[in-house]
């Protein structure tokens, strides 16, 4: 079998060894050997039968690679990396700033863990991976501590996937505890004073600052989200607001969500509407992407 790249035409299925060709119809297996990907066709458009013809495959598959007979046993855990990097890419429900970020959690896991890049799968113990958690846990926060043992995971199980070790060696390492953070929001009258001050301030987008800072609490909405509404989104007769999230990215979980407009954020965006009357529909609501200066200066004016 020669290895073969894939194409845009593959469709994934939901299995990680099992794509389906969008022209074709047909499924094909895919698995790895040596930090490549290799096919098979499964000879068949049926999903069932495909599963168990795949099953077979992967059985036989690990049985060669158990010989010796495609020399995967030496894959790397930078090797297994590159194909765990390949499959988030792979992955259209996943954004940008998704895969971006697990790529800051390997680099951060192979830059707390001196060789690792360079060391055979096979060779990674559980003690290994206990001993790398113990010193990294100390330094690192809880979320940024759970989600690198989350990735190391991810690359092994793509190593297990391939044939190359039959257990994931980091499976037992432990999450820490997160405790959330005591929010204190401050009060209507104060919240109202650092609008006005903001709104008061010298610069050239102090209004803007002072109205971003406001709708995002009037909304809920997200930083991206407030960003990418438009007039249209804001429906005045229905008494609610359209948040669709970035033009490219969506919102966080894809989904279009529609946000009641309180009295509070009426009263906003009928003012502005109000001073703008002719802006077109798809122009953006707000003028300024963020205001984090200019509410930083206002709150220490406030206290």
């Amino acid at each position: 079998m020669k290895p073969c790249k894939t194409t845009k035409t593959w469709a994934r299925t939901g299995h990680r060894n099992l794509l389906r060709h969008q022209q074709s119809g047909n499924y094909y297996a895919r698995t790895f050997a040596g930090g490549k990907e290799i096919w098979k066709s499964l000879k068949t458009s049926h999903r069932s039968v495909a599963e168990a013809r795949l099953a077979e495959f992967v059985k036989d598959h690990r049985k060669r690679l158990g010989n010796g007979g495609e020399n995967s046993a030496k894959m790397t855990f930078g090797q297994a990396a590159k194909i765990h990097l390949q499959n988030l890419d792979d992955n259209p429900r996943l954004k940008p700033r998704t895969r971006d970020y697990w790529r800051q959690r390997l680099v951060a896991l192979t830059k707390s863990w001196e060789g690792l890049n360079e060391t055979e799968v096979r060779k990674i113990t559980q003690s290994d991976c206990k001993r790398w958690a113990g010193k990294y846990a100390r330094k690192a926060s809880p979320t940024n501590y759970n989600n690198t043992i989350a990735l190391l995971r991810q690359v092994l199980s793509c190593a297990v996937d391939a044939g190359v070790i039959y257990a994931n060696v980091a499976a037992a390492l432990k999450r820490v505890t997160i405790r959330s953070k005591e929010i204190v929001l401050p009060s209507t009258e104060k919240f109202n004073a650092l609008i006005v001050e903001m709104g008061n301030g010298h610069g050239r987008d102090s209004r803007n600052c002072a109205d971003f800072a406001a709708g995002l609490a009037f909304t809920g909405c997200r930083l991206s989200e407030a960003n990418a509404l438009e007039w249209r989104d804001i429906d005045f007769a229905a008494g609610e607001i359209v948040v669709r999230g970035d033009a490219e990215t969506g919102t966080k979980n894809w989904e279009l969500r529609r946000v009641p407009l309180i009295p509070d954020a009426r009263t906003l965006f009928g003012r502005m509407r109000s001073e703008r009357p002719g802006e077109l529909l798809d122009a953006k609501v707000f003028r300024v992407a963020e205001c984090q200066k200019s509410l930083d200066r206002a709150a220490k004016k406030v206290g």
